[in-house]
């Protein structure tokens, strides 16, 4: 088992401000697969822009209704690990405490996280692609995609496809909280895609203290002030424990 420095203890133990950032590798221990590997079977005769894009939808709508409906069915059986519910936990004890989250599958809020910022949207959402609107119910004949009641465009996914940007007040909200906190954490994420890698860089500029959780080395490893390699679900139980008791 990963041992939690002393050191970290006490700067989370005294912090008011903390930001913690997800990817993938965060609910990889809840048996989901990344984007990618869920390619499997049917789905590994494409390329990921031909299953998530805007050019994709317009030119074959139906493939990537289709698409997002198997992940969605895939996603309905997973449950949050023990990582998501030590994030509760951390949001418990922290004053203003922020959960920056790159993963579509809505673990987190199911978890119980209160603040949450989901940059890459929620694949459990569906919107109009012409005029916007959200729905939580639609109908599914398996022939064709969803329209809109109050349109009648295409409805798809409420998630961010290649080629499109994150939701501007997501992101300026993480941006800014990322500014101003006094502890960073990057959490199963490989510290690559951008923007949100640069979330570390603009904590650590700041003077915030930056802690890597990952179950491998990343990019981001040279800079952290402290690089804990191991599982997510294993780590953040022991941090709260070291902390906090219990």
């Amino acid at each position: 088992m990963t041992e939690i420095p002393q050191e970290l203890t006490r700067f989370l133990a005294s912090a008011s401000r903390v930001v913690a950032l997800t990817g993938a590798g965060a609910s990889q221990e809840s048996g989901l697969r990344t984007f990618r590997d869920a390619q499997t079977g049917l789905w590994a005769q494409y390329k990921p822009e031909d299953l998530a894009s805007p050019e994709a939808f317009t030119r074959d709508p139906k493939l990537v209704w289709d698409w997002y409906a198997w992940r969605r069915e895939a996603i309905k059986g997973a449950r949050p690990n023990p990582g998501h519910y030590a994030l509760v936990e951390i949001e418990k004890r922290i004053p203003n405490f922020t959960l920056i989250t790159q993963n579509v599958d809505g673990l987190h809020r199911f978890a119980g996280s209160q603040n949450v910022l989901e940059l890459h949207g929620n694949i459990q959402k569906v919107r109009c692609s012409e005029c916007g609107t959200f729905t939580e119910t639609w109908g599914d004949d398996s022939e064709s995609v969803p329209v809109c009641e109050r349109c009648g465009g295409l409805l798809r996914p409420d998630v961010v496809w290649f080629g499109e940007p994150l939701p501007r007040s997501e992101l300026e909200a993480a941006v800014t909280a990322s500014r101003a906190c006094q502890v960073f954490f990057s959490i199963g994420t490989s510290g690559a895609v951008q923007p949100a890698a640069a979330l570390a860089h603009a904590a650590r500029n700041n003077g915030s203290v930056v802690v890597e959780i990952n179950a491998e080395p990343t990019p981001l490893t040279p800079i952290v002030d402290f690089a804990l390699h191991g599982k997510s679900g294993e780590i953040l139980p022991g941090l709260v424990r070291a902390v906090w008791g219990g």
